[in-house]
């Protein structure tokens, strides 16, 4: 814990002016105030507070803020009062503190009205006195810091509450490194899995890239000594969350993550600035697309700097920053940077509640934007979508024609759109119109489009839909309606099936004969049992039998559309007619025990392939072709084909141990391959004849336990 003279020197180092006597007795009453009581780790809960000062001094904070923040949870957690802070301690430090108290009782993982209330009083808080944003932000971050200490459900509540309101607080203030932080510790939080993976992938790119970064770096030196130009030079790793956020934008994965280093380039002015792109450009060459000044168009947080993406040594991509001394701490620490502590006292003065210097930053005046729509909007949901509009970046927020907001992921199509607002509407959605201008239901949504979703009651939405759209509710409700839809056409044929076997009976029967036979099935609905009439997974003859319909023996053979060959197979399945002839694909065989589906081809057949085959791919908009299939009771004695990819090494007697080790496992060899043939590897493709998915996953263990074979996988067509 930070003894009292430590925090007074580390304040008076960049603060000469500080009032030490303040900052003394700010210290010793917050330690008196909290006495006895402990944190969730054990600790005093004075180490809190002490903690936030800390933070505060490496943004060299002035002394009235530093004293805020060991006074900031004393009114909330303790005996204290505003009254006797302002008595003690002056009306400054007393606003700011009763500015921090009433923002600690906000709970933002609320229902959306009270979220965007609360959101408002945070905002307001902050708009008085940007000081008070400057302490929430490191109460979150040593909260988050220690948050491994608090029950899960409150440690999920708490990092979903800052990844979705103050990390995107903090970057829109240009407060970067904290963003950072709270971002890395929430994914942590919320994705344990997900950031061990990214670690370990950073860890091991960081060990191959050793030697070209210094590389790249002694390069890069060497060349603007050339040209007389003095530069500090250092490469920067990427965070777990901000690569994280980049493979999912991206839709990139972990062995496609190749640049993890953003070399910064600091110079002393920003003509210099341009100078080193130039030098840069002319010695590497440049990718395009990948270049950007903010010099000359800054952010709205105020954030400036060259960023540009070159062809470096041993063509590797290398992101370059440029920008001045003074830029780097903007982006670093963005309103913090400009200098409270020199002129809190002409603020004062001037009755503007805040520092001129943070005043007059942009980051603040959209802070100040934010709040003067307050003023004008007495709605709190229309306030928190517009704010939501502003901190994240990675959404898009349209509009319906009666001014509804729908945000949406970056990436969105209409067909996304038309679910977000019903899943009615998007079932029917035949068309839309954005902005007044029909457009392909596929176009990528933007920032204030306004969408009219055109509907028709005879659509029903295609299967090929959900792989391109984003939204789990999009993607749900399209694969739920293509089940149904999947479900009506069998239903239909099932209900011609038992006419047409009806007809022949010389028999009638009303929807209740059929309902009340559907139950002594034991089905639900009527549909259920017509669908599985249909499918071939229910006769005919055992619905006329419970509908008291006595047939013949011709009766009783099913009914199809058309007849498809006299061949039987002996491939043991259920869910079809045995009269149409079967064939397993060859591609990728398929075995007893894993999941089938068949899909029918006019005078061909059923083809059977396994659940994860890449050729059902080219029939998911035909769902009239697929066929629920399932393994017959009676295939313990058959064998059955199953395609497997072996790489083995470059070394004598390779081959004859696959060959030996598929003997012992009493499977047969019904075709073998050599597909590619490298340096030290051969890649072979053989069927193997196996009695079921335990025989092949026995086999397949075999293989991968050999000696001098490299992998096993199974072929996916």
């Amino acid at each position: 814990m930070m003894r009292q003279y430590e925090l007074v020197e580390r304040v008076t180092s960049y603060d000469h002016d500080a009032d030490e006597a303040l900052l003394n007795k700010a210290y010793v009453y917050a330690m008196k105030a909290h006495g006895s009581q402990k944190r969730a780790s054990g600790d005093p809960y004075f180490t809190h507070p002490l903690e936030v000062a800390q933070i505060l001094t490496d943004f060299k904070l002035d002394a009235a803020t530093i004293v805020a923040a060991l006074l900031h949870d004393v009114v909330e957690d303790t005996d204290a009062t505003t009254e006797e802070i302002e008595s003690i301690f002056g009306a400054d430090i007393a606003a700011l503190v009763d500015g921090l108290t009433k923002i600690s009782r906000l709970d933002l993982v609320t229902k959306e009205a009270a979220q965007a209330e609360n959101l408002r009083k945070l905002l307001l808080a902050v708009s008085q006195d940007v000081r008070v944003l400057m302490v929430k932000l490191a109460d979150r971050l040593h909260n988050m810091r220690t948050i491994d200490h608090v029950r899960e459900e409150k440690r999920k509540r708490i990092s979903q509450e800052t990844l979705d309101i103050y990390a995107p607080l903090a970057g829109r203030m240009g407060m970067h490194s904290i963003r950072e932080e709270l971002e890395d510790i929430a994914f942590r939080a919320l994705e344990p899995v997900a950031w061990e993976t990214v670690t370990r992938r950073l860890t091991e790119l960081r060990a191959e890239s050793g030697d070209i970064i210094e590389e790249i770096e002694f390069e890069l030196k060497q060349k603007l000594k050339e040209h007389k130009i003095k530069a500090t030079i250092f490469g920067r790793e990427k965070r777990p969350y901000s690569v994280w956020s980049k493979m999912e934008r991206k839709h990139l994965s972990l062995n496609q993550l190749s640049d993890i280093f953003a070399f910064r380039v600091i110079v002393a002015t920003p003509d210099e600035c341009y100078q080193v792109l130039g030098v840069v450009h002319q010695t590497w060459r440049s990718v395009p697309g990948r270049f950007k000044d903010y010099i000359s168009n800054a952010k709205q947080n105020d954030y400036k700097s060259i960023h540009t993406t070159v062809i470096g040594p041993h063509r590797k991509r290398v992101e370059l920053q440029i920008r001045t001394e003074k830029m780097d701490l903007v982006a670093e620490q963005g309103v913090a940077a400009h200098g409270f502590y020199k002129d809190i006292k002409d603020a004062a003065k001037s009755g503007e509640g805040v520092s001129v210097p943070a005043a007059t930053s942009n980051a603040y005046r959209w802070l100040r934007r934010l709040v003067d729509m307050m003023s004008s909007s007495d709605n709190p949901r229309e306030f928190l979508e517009h704010t939501r509009l502003e901190l994240f970046h990675d959404q898009v927020f349209a509009f319906t024609p009666k001014g509804d907001l729908i945000a949406l992921p970056m990436g969105a199509n209409a067909i996304d759109f038309a679910y977000s607002v019903h899943t009615d509407v998007g079932n029917s959605c035949v068309g839309c119109r954005v902005n007044g201008r029909h457009v392909p239901l596929l176009r990528v949504l933007e920032n204030g489009d306004e969408v009219e979703i055109i509907t028709s009651k005879a659509q029903t939405p295609p299967a090929a839909w959900e792989g391109t759209t984003i939204t789990g509710k999009a993607k749900s409700a399209i694969r739920r309606a293509t089940k149904l839809a999947v479900r009506s056409q069998y239903a239909g044929l099932g209900r011609e099936i038992l006419d047409h076997c009806i007809e022949r009976a010389g028999a009638r029967y009303t929807p209740k004969d059929l309902e009340q036979a559907v139950k002594r099935l034991g089905l639900k609905e009527v549909d259920d049992a017509l669908s599985a009439l249909g499918r071939g997974e229910l006769s005919s003859v055992d619905i006329l039998s419970v509908m008291d319909i006595v047939v013949d023996e011709k009766t009783s053979k099913p009914f199809t559309r058309q007849k498809v060959g006299e061949k039987s197979t002996a491939i043991e399945v259920r869910g079809v007619d045995k009269n149409l002839p079967l064939k397993i694909d060859p591609a990728t065989g398929a075995v007893p025990g894993e999941r089938i589906v068949g899909i029918f081809t006019p005078g061909e057949g059923i083809t059977i392939y396994p659940i994860f085959a890449q050729k059902l791919q080219e029939f998911e908009d035909q769902p009239d072709r697929w066929i629920d299939l399932a393994w017959g009771t009676d295939v313990s004695e058959k064998t059955y084909p199953a395609r497997i990819q072996v790489v083995i090494h470059n070394e004598v007697g390779a081959l004859a141990q696959v060959t030996q080790v598929i003997g012992d496992m009493h499977a047969n060899i019904e075709n073998l391959a050599m597909v590619t043939r490298e340096r030290d590897f051969y890649d072979l493709d053989i069927v193997v004849e196996v009695n079921g998915i335990k025989h092949l996953t026995r086999l397949m263990k075999g293989l991968k336990n050999a000696s001098l074979i490299s992998s096993v996988e199974r072929k996916e067509g």
